[in-house]
């Protein structure tokens, strides 16, 4: 599917889902500035945008069509046979976090930004995409003066829907605390692991996107205009904080982990020291039992008549004093 719109300098809408064969005639018109998405292209919309209309690197557009692990930018000028236009390629990734499936779903979205153009390219539906189109036409903030301010508020919307994905996650963590302290069961322990492997992969999706945002806070590249790095910086904080948060959410799930297995380790020394408990008092029943055999009517080498009788006094005696001794020392307390 291709969405097309031409805004002009003034950020106004010019035209909206423009005919594919119109596409090269507003991209040589430097007073417009014109943003393609494609969503889920066929291959023949994909080749026609791609390769006829902007005549991108081979390189990049192989970056696009294939999924890329990791985020990264790249900036590609025209050498003498090249047809492009200066252009930034950028791969960055959005992220939702599912409570019921306990994982981070990413979802790819691929810009070429040039000077008076802006395509974008994803697999998905993204809400970034969604809220940017609609603040563009609407022309809200007149942010579609100029495709470095698009692209800007693209980047700041993946950020801020990361904030969602978080609190979910905020919430899952302080189940599981609440589940290690109460009913630490091989569930939990599941739980747990499995959380933790998922924040470890959102720090390996945020720790490239950092380096990538990194290089466009710093100014790097002159198709951003310097008077729009310093809102880029900011879309960097807002990553960079969130990537304090990420490690805030390890080191608690660190903690939790060893809070289960602390709980887990004083349930099993319960259920040791109350069978250590039994074996003990029980102890004198099974030595009287075992050395007399209680089949007999009296104790001859000490002269005793009533065996049985002597027998089980003495075993009551030992027992209760040993239950006693342990009641005394608090070792029955659980």
């Amino acid at each position: 599917m291709i969405r097309s719109f031409a805004f002009t300098t003034q950020g106004r809408l010019h035209s909206k889902d423009i005919a594919t064969f119109l596409m090269p005639t507003l991209v040589a018109d430097t007073n417009l500035f014109l943003w393609v998405d494609l969503e889920a292209p066929s291959e023949e919309e994909r080749r026609f945008v791609l390769n006829e209309v902007f005549h991108f690197h081979p390189l990049s557009i192989e970056d696009c069509i294939v999924e890329s692990p990791s985020p990264k930018v790249e900036e590609y000028s025209p050498k003498e046979d090249d047809r492009f236009a200066p252009y930034l390629f950028l791969v960055i990734h959005a992220v939702d976090y599912s409570r019921k499936d306990g994982v981070f779903a990413t979802s790819e979205l691929n810009f070429f930004l040039g000077k008076n153009f802006l395509v974008t390219y994803h697999d998905l539906p993204l809400r970034s995409i969604t809220v940017t189109e609609d603040r563009c036409v609407n022309g809200t903030g007149h942010i579609a003066r100029a495709p470095d301010r698009v692209a800007h508020n693209l980047l700041d919307s993946i950020v801020e829907n990361y904030k969602p994905a978080l609190n979910e996650l905020s919430l899952e963590i302080a189940e599981l605390e609440e589940m290690a302290l109460q009913n630490p069961t091989k569930d939990t322990l599941n739980k747990i692991l499995q959380v933790k492997k998922e924040v470890r992969h959102l720090r390996q999706i945020i720790g490239p996107q950092r380096e990538v945002l990194e290089r466009f806070a710093l100014g790097e590249f002159k198709l951003i205009r310097a008077h729009l790095v310093p809102y880029y910086r900011n879309v960097y904080d807002g990553l960079f904080h969130i990537s304090e948060l990420a490690q805030n959410y390890t080191d608690s799930l660190t903690g939790i982990l060893q809070v289960y297995l602390n709980m887990s380790s004083n349930q099993t020394g319960e259920v040791v020291k109350l069978l250590t408990m039994i074996t003990v008092i029980t102890t004198p029943l099974m030595m009287i039992g075992t050395w007399y055999g209680m089949n007999f009517a009296g104790i001859p080498e000490l002269r005793l008549e009533h065996g049985y009788s002597v027998a089980a006094l003495v075993t009551a005696l030992s027992t209760s004093a040993t239950y006693w001794y342990f009641k005394k020392r608090g070792w029955l307390n659980t």
